[in-house]
């Protein structure tokens, strides 16, 4: 079985959903269904796992977020989150197999890493997401976390034209501070000459973490199982501004960690 919060969060309404945090096997299971129903049925990810459950090992060491109507109590929504802690039982974060985050996990403070954020195709209007975050904020203000990490992935439906000028874009707006980059394990490749972008559209997810302060950590990394691009987010915490502090966790910023214990990534 998966992680299961420890403390008390009573879900909160958001836009007609509400979040609530994995506590059994089911549960879980739900939320591996929901990713497989997306990732491989819908956008053509290489199915590990169960059958009709999209899995890795990390999500035995995660604490796993669901989103649900609140008319129906339907799943519409999941994401899951790695505590510090238990990425160091894991052996590393998700996003150090395909990023060099080194420099990253160099900051003082503990770290918090979500992943595998899917949303059902008929609630993709954006109040899912924020309902999702919503949970995040519950999860970081009970646990008092100082970084957010994770990597958002872009659609290669669309071209590599459209994926390199998405990343191009985002990278200009918010870039991490030189002494936080990182560095892919596999480049993305090179669009074509008929591969140009025509028309860019920012990915929801990546437009959320754009919306509360995240930076983008460098170059993507091309990730071929699910046929996106991955870009790496990083949201400092302490750092953030009172006004994304409100908007995102409704209260000032949290101080800083120094001189607890660093993460050390484990490469694939």
């Amino acid at each position: 079985m998966s992680a299961v919060l420890s403390m008390p969060v009573a879900p909160r309404p958001s836009g007609g959903f509400y979040h609530e945090f994995a506590q059994t096997d089911a549960d879980v299971a739900e939320s591996l269904a929901l990713r497989h129903r997306v990732f491989v049925e819908e956008k053509g990810a290489r199915a590990a796992g169960a059958p009709g459950r999209e899995t890795d090992a990390l999500d035995a060491y995660c604490l796993h977020i669901g989103v649900r109507d609140s008319t129906t109590h339907r799943l519409v929504a999941s994401t899951r989150a790695l505590t510090h802690e238990a990425a160091i039982v894991a052996g590393g974060f998700y996003s150090a197999t395909e990023f060099d985050i080194a420099a990253v996990l160099e900051r003082p403070g503990r770290f918090l890493e979500i992943g595998r954020t899917c949303v059902d195709p008929a609630y993709r209007s954006g109040a899912a997401i924020t309902a999702l975050w919503a949970g995040l904020a519950d999860l970081i203000r009970g646990d008092d976390y100082d970084h957010l990490i994770g990597c958002a992935s872009i659609d290669l439906a669309g071209g590599l034209g459209q994926a390199h000028a998405i990343c191009n874009r985002i990278l200009a707006r918010q870039p991490a501070p030189a002494d936080c980059r990182v560095a892919p394990y596999r480049a993305l490749p090179e669009p074509g000459t008929s591969e140009m972008a025509q028309s860019i559209s920012l990915p929801p997810l990546i437009k959320a973490y754009l919306r509360i302060g995240a930076r983008v950590g460098g170059a993507p990394c091309h990730d071929p199982d699910f046929n996106v691009a991955d870009v790496f987010m990083h949201l400092d915490l302490a750092a953030l501004t009172p006004r994304y502090a409100r908007h995102f966790l409704g209260v000032a910023p949290p101080g800083g960690h120094a001189g607890q214990t660093r993460l050390q990534a484990a490469r694939r």
